[in-house]
């Protein structure tokens, strides 16, 4: 291929993804994206960052560590143990899990109907969304159901594929992330502490 050609190809590509159909609600489409909605998706992006940078949290406390040991829902409960948890998964090359769950927690927290829709439409492009490089692992029932559902999009869009997600994460990550060295040196480092106080 001479460069012309190569140049060519990569200009029809780009192209191509800035203006397919609007079937998938993914950020390749440009047909539903004004001016306006460019904006609206910059201010958002930075409002999904501070989600999505690890929550402010506390040191955690010897009771707490030992807690998430023995309880899923503890550890997904309290800011410090996402944090630790997310971490874990980023090493196993599975953040999006983490990060998809807190979006639709914040999804939920919403009240107004045009930025609900604004977020509904940028979960859906982030992990829902087949050509997203941070699509989560959702069986087809559960897609058909989000289906359904985008046409009138509310803060509960998502719960069947959060709750998917969240029973993916306890029967899968959750007992590898109970043998990490990450886990193993938080609790070791927090029963130090605990002792020498």
């Amino acid at each position: 291929m001479s460069q012309n050609e190569i140049s060519t190809t990569t200009q029809s590509t780009a192209n191509h993804r800035s203006n397919p159909c609007c079937f998938c609600w993914c950020c390749c489409c440009g047909c539903w994206k004004g001016n306006d909605d460019r904006i609206r998706r910059a201010s958002y992006d930075t409002k999904l960052e501070t989600i999505q940078n690890c929550e402010a949290s506390g040191k955690p406390t010897t009771e707490e560590v030992h807690a998430w040991g023995h309880s899923f829902d503890k550890l997904m409960k309290t800011p410090a143990g996402r944090n630790v948890f997310r971490e874990f998964l980023r090493t196993e090359y599975s953040e999006e899990n983490m990060l998809f769950w807190l979006a639709c927690e914040d999804l939920k927290n919403e009240v107004i109907k045009k930025v609900i829709e604004e977020k509904v439409r940028m979960i859906y492009e982030d992990y829902i969304s087949i050509l997203s490089p941070k699509e989560v692992s959702l069986d087809s029932r559960v897609r058909e159901v989000i289906n359904k559902k985008i046409s009138d999009p509310s803060p509960h869009t998502f719960d069947d594929a959060q709750l998917q997600i969240y029973t993916l994460m306890h029967r899968d990550s959750y007992p590898r992330f109970l043998n990490s060295s990450i886990y193993k040196s938080l609790n070791q480092s927090t029963s130090i502490t605990s002792s020498e106080s």
